[in-house]
């Protein structure tokens, strides 16, 4: 109650039934939303899972392998604040179950009605009603009929960014995630509207957000502008004041070639990628470093947000030049294993790992592949 969070008496923990209910409050066309997007969130990622097998080779008188299984408890943050992000729960908790995982826990402060229903339809286990570092302190450490999680996943604030970097270690995190990056790489085939509309829609998330623009034609600064200024007054109230600071802070880059951009983009690594050119996929097949990819005007990095398939949780902050984005393989242990059925052909193992230990100074190593030794 002292952090607005729950009022006295309330209970912290939303169960399955209580999930039920919220989605059973809705319109028929809300829980269609709901699904559908829940739906093509899921096709992605079975389609992820079925990328990565168990796998067996044979080796000097035996085998070896590799066997891949999800963690058995997954922790799900969703924001709350201003904009709740129901999407976040499906996009989260719908690759968790996906990966196969066991437990799916669920974490929102102050959730309304569609983020409940979300936490239902993406097949969660319940939501504990807090948000922020408790959160992750919660999920962390378990809480009532909530198992200590083996990985926490999931966009937030500065808060939560700094308590998931607190609880690594002692289970896994997804990213460290900064401020949302949108980067439109454009030539003269862009429309201006489409750019301006797409800048401001990762403006509108928060006032650090990061805007850029990288072209290789000026006369489209001028006209995304004009486009960013009539826009911008016709956002509503508060969405307007946050992307007008959000905007101020972006930037726009003028190359003369399409190759110098990529070359800017991959230095950013941002977090969206925007490709608004001609021949927009062979530019695109070019870029290195980026947490997602949009290839064309109609494949706005919104419709990505809300669920054509791939995840939204992203890389920022230039981090997307070494991970990538919350997929089923986040949820996933690849756990490696040997066996030998002959000790003859296992021989010249033998012998090397006697070799190499001693190389290394290592002599109970050496002593223990002696023992093996014909």
């Amino acid at each position: 109650e002292k952090f607005n969070e729950v009022k006295e008496g309330e209970n912290l923990v939303a169960e399955k039934d209580e999930l039920k209910a919220a989605y059973d409050t809705l319109s028929i066309e809300q829980q269609g939303v709901l699904t559908r997007v829940a739906n093509r969130i899921r096709k992605f990622a079975v389609a992820q899972r079925a990328s990565i097998e168990d796998t067996e080779v044979v080796i000097p008188g035996g085998k070896a392998g590799q066997l891949v299984s999800a963690v058995e408890n997954a922790g799900c943050y969703a924001p709350g604040g201003r904009y709740p992000l129901p999407s976040s729960v499906l996009m989260t908790a719908v690759t968790a179950r996906a990966a196969g995982v066991k437990n799916v826990w669920v974490a929102s402060p102050h959730p309304d009605q569609v983020t409940k229903a979300a936490a239902h339809v993406a097949g969660a286990d319940g939501l504990i009603k807090v948000g922020g570092a408790q959160a992750i302190a919660a999920l962390a450490q378990g809480i009532g009929i909530v198992p200590a999680c083996n990985i926490i996943v999931g966009p937030g604030n500065q808060w939560v960014t700094a308590a998931k970097s607190i609880v690594q270690g002692q289970c896994a995190i997804d990213m460290l995630a900064g401020p949302s990056e949108v980067l439109v790489i454009a030539d003269e085939t862009a429309d201006p509207k489409t750019v301006a509309a797409d800048l401001l829609a990762q403006a509108e998330h928060d006032v650090e957000s990061r805007p850029i623009l990288v072209t290789t034609h000026e006369p489209l600064l001028t006209a995304v502008n004009s486009e960013l200024k009539v826009q911008l007054d016709d956002l509503p109230s508060p969405n307007c004041e946050t992307a007008k600071q959000a905007v101020a802070k972006g930037f726009c880059v003028i190359t003369k070639s399409i190759d110098e951009a990529i070359e800017i983009s991959d230095k950013i690594a941002p977090e969206h990628l925007e490709i608004m050119t001609a021949d927009a996929m062979q530019v695109g097949m070019k870029c290195n470093n980026y947490g997602g990819l949009f290839v064309g005007r109609y494949a706005a990095e919104v419709l990505g947000d809300y669920g054509c398939g791939p995840n939204h949780v992203l890389p920022t902050g230039g981090t997307a030049k070494y991970t990538g984005g919350l997929s089923v393989h986040t949820f996933l242990r690849i756990r490696t294993w040997m066996r030998v059925d002959s000790q003859e052909q296992n021989q010249p193992v033998v012998q090397d790992s006697i070799a190499l230990a001693r190389m290394e100074g290592l002599e109970g190593h050496a002593r223990a592949a002696e023992v093996r030794k014909l």
